[in-house]
Parts: C-alpha cells; sequence; structure tokens
C-alpha cells in the first residue's frame, strides 16, 4: 500500500461522462446490468466514491459510509461506488467480490467496476477512498475526505462529508475547507 492524498481537482469541473457495469448483489449472476453517470444522478446531486474490497481505509469508513449514504439518498443525493482496481492482482477485488461485498454490506448505492481503469483516470482519482459530490448540472462542488478518523485512529463517522452534502442541499454551494481524501492508492495496472 502506498499512502496516497487526493489530487483536489478545480471546484466547478464537469464529471466525466461513464457508463460501467453494475454488479447485482442480489442475483446468482452477479453481472448486472450497466449504469450511467445520469442514471446514478439523485434529484439533489451525485456522490462518487472510488473504493474497492480491500483498502484498510475504506473498510475502516465502510459502515458509516453506508449509514450515510442511506440518509443522504433520502433527502435525493445519488450514490455511487467505482472500484477501479486491478482485480489480477488484487482479487478481492473482482466484480464477484465487489456483488459480494455489496450484498453482506447492504450497500444501499449501486457499486460499479472500471476494469479499464478509464474512468478513475477520468476523474483524476488516485487513491481509495476519492469522493468527489456534484450538482445535478455535473459540477464538482466538493471533494475532500470522509472525515479525520484513519484505520485504528477513531471511528469513522463521515462529519466532513455530512458537513458538505448538508451546507450543499441547504445552499446550493459547499464553502467549507475541503481537506484532501487519504487512503491507498488506487491499484493500477
Amino acid at each position: 500500500m502506498a499512502l496516497t492524498h487526493s489530487a483536489m481537482i478545480k471546484l466547478g469541473s464537469e464529471a466525466p461522462a461513464f457508463e460501467l457495469p453494475a454488479c447485482n448483489p442480489q442475483a446468482d449472476d452477479v453481472h448486472g446490468t450497466t449504469r450511467s453517470l445520469q442514471d446514478c444522478m439523485g434529484d439533489r446531486g451525485l456522490v462518487v466514491v472510488f473504493m474497492c474490497n480491500h483498502c484498510p481505509f475504506v473498510v475502516h469508513m465502510e459502515e458509516a459510509l453506508v449509514r450515510l449514504a442511506g440518509a443522504y439518498m433520502e433527502r435525493g443525493m445519488g450514490f455511487v461506488g467505482i472500484s477501479a482496481n486491478d482485480a489480477v492482482q488484487y482479487p478481492a477485488d473482482s466484480f464477484e467480490n465487489m456483488a459480494r461485498r455489496a450484498r453482506d454490506k447492504a450497500y444501499p448505492f449501486v457499486y460499479l467496476y472500471d476494469e479499464s481503469q478509464e474512468v478513475a483516470r477520468a476523474y483524476d482519482a488516485v487513491c481509495t477512498p476519492d469522493i468527489f459530490v456534484y450538482d445535478t448540472a455535473s459540477r464538482l462542488v466538493y471533494r475532500g475526505r470522509f472525515d479525520e478518523t484513519r484505520p485504528g485512529q477513531g471511528v469513522a463517522t463521515g462529519c466532513d462529508l455530512a458537513k458538505a452534502l448538508d451546507e450543499f442541499l441547504a445552499k446550493g454551494a459547499v464553502t467549507m475547507d475541503q481537506v484532501p481524501s487519504m487512503g491507498c492508492n488506487i491499484k493500477w495496472k
């Protein structure tokens, strides 16, 4: 693992379009349909989380992410998880294991597989987790950390992301300081 900080791309940047396979954790055949950026967009915006199954930073925040996503999806935000890790070198991150993880952890959001890693590169995602929040015009309003905790250092709450989402939903913008996310590097091919 190489500790990596998010790139903090420019606010207002447009979300790159994507169409990726969605794992279907409820079916025997985990290969579900594909989902696009617009399919994932909620009535109020979209949270994109680059994540994977094995990263200790993602595992640390996973339960809090599930709770937070469920709460904000009820308020009109779309959520999507995207794994771009090389599953050949990291089999825990295979499409089948993604579906199993989504089912076991009861993800309320769709979990997509970026096998080519083109989407991660288009978003300038570099770590897991790497978090981006977009308005309904697909413009970036937040890119930063989930919260200040780390594996073995506190209990994840998602307070930074929640604060950003609260401000965005109330005012249509995020003016708070945005601190880079930190985690494992994406496992590039």
